[in-house]
């Protein structure tokens, strides 16, 4: 990839650092627009696998006629979502990211019908409701990035029946956030909105960023994937 540098681990730990801490909105597109010519040669030191386990999870809950489900990839960053989905046999995919150097990565890779640029967690997303067959987000669930307030937009372009896929890290520095989404995904699945199919804890998530968080054990962080089916709405008896 055009830009790529050789990073050692702890540069990059750096890098991953400054992606998750507190600035403006404007601030941290700019990181990310900055960040996109070299953030999958970044992630690959970090030995970073959600795409991948996230893929095959859906495609495990997912089996019949892959190929004509409508994905939307929401925070899509540089595609390697939909690259990882193409592989388990899906070929249809929207994207969303808030990045503009992040999406212009994702078009040259010509695996997506249709991208558009939104800022997640500040209002509608921009799709139609009851649209997508799957929508995915990976990664971006976590501290300092995409709030928990997303939840029901994301169940909202949702088709009926449709599936919703995604991940958050289990780090220490991540367990706030993990309990308020957790805290939301029961509050739908409560109102009758969606139901659980599929949680998988993974030990190794990827390297840890922090000395903090990496023991005698191990050097990786822990993470988990959800995936929650749209209820049907119920049959109106006359």
């Amino acid at each position: 990839m055009a830009g790529k540098i050789c990073k050692g681990l702890q540069e990059v730990r750096d890098v991953i650092a400054a992606a998750h801490k507190d600035c403006s909105v404007l601030e941290k597109l700019q990181f990310y627009d900055q960040w996109a010519t070299q953030y999958e040669a970044d992630v690959s030191i970090l030995e970073y696998r959600a795409p991948r386990l996230a893929a095959l999870a859906l495609a495990s809950v997912c089996q019949l006629n892959r190929e004509s489900k409508l994905v939307l990839d929401v925070a899509c960053g540089t595609g390697r979502a939909a690259e990882e989905l193409q592989s388990c046999g899906f070929h249809l995919f929207h994207g969303l990211d808030g990045s503009a150097g992040m999406l212009e990565v994702a078009k040259k890779k010509e695996l997506y019908q249709e991208l558009k640029q939104s800022m997640l967690g500040q209002g509608q997303l921009p799709c139609d409701s009851e649209k997508y067959d799957a929508v995915i987000i990976v990664g971006a669930l976590s501290d300092g990035q995409v709030p928990v307030s997303v939840l029901p937009e994301l169940l909202r372009v949702t088709k009926q029946g449709g599936f919703v896929c995604m991940t958050t890290r289990s780090n220490i520095s991540n367990l706030q956030y993990k309990a308020e989404l957790e805290k939301e995904m029961s509050s739908l699945q409560t109102k009758g909105l969606w139901e659980q199919v599929l949680v998988q804890e993974v030990e190794q998530w990827e390297k840890a960023i922090s000395e903090k968080e990496i023991t005698e054990e191990s050097d990786y962080i822990p993470g988990v994937i959800y995936i929650y089916r749209k209820i049907s709405a119920p049959s109106v008896v006359s």
